[in-house]
């Protein structure tokens, strides 16, 4: 089963950074933004895999990502951190799910 979540890309002046809004705590870095993306993909299938592991509740993708950008400037605001200091992009990912896994994620 496939399935995509929004996904705020961020390059900073010493590595890049990526993070999934929808599933809190799931972040990746990368040294360049050629490998952020598959990077992101990895630790959001292990995430995934990890929250079905431990019983816990996989969160279904609500955002788009215009709601993923809204969220990241709104978190930027919050944190009184201004938005000159990074350069970000915002996308989707999609990640393959096991079936086994799926079922027990659901």
């Amino acid at each position: 089963m496939k399935i995509e979540y929004a996904a705020v890309f961020e390059r900073t002046p010493n590595n890049c950074g990526a993070y999934a809004p929808d599933l809190p705590g799931c972040v990746a870095t990368a040294q360049c933004m050629k490998d952020i993306r598959a990077t992101i993909r990895q630790a959001i299938s292990l995430h995934i895999e990890s929250l079905a592991e431990h019983g816990e509740p996989v969160p279904e993708p609500q955002m788009s990502v215009g709601e993923a950008r809204a969220f990241h400037l709104a978190s930027l605001a919050a944190a009184g951190t201004p938005e000159s200091g990074t350069e970000a992009t915002f996308g989707m990912v999609e990640v393959e799910l096991m079936p086994s896994r799926t079922a027990t994620a659901r």
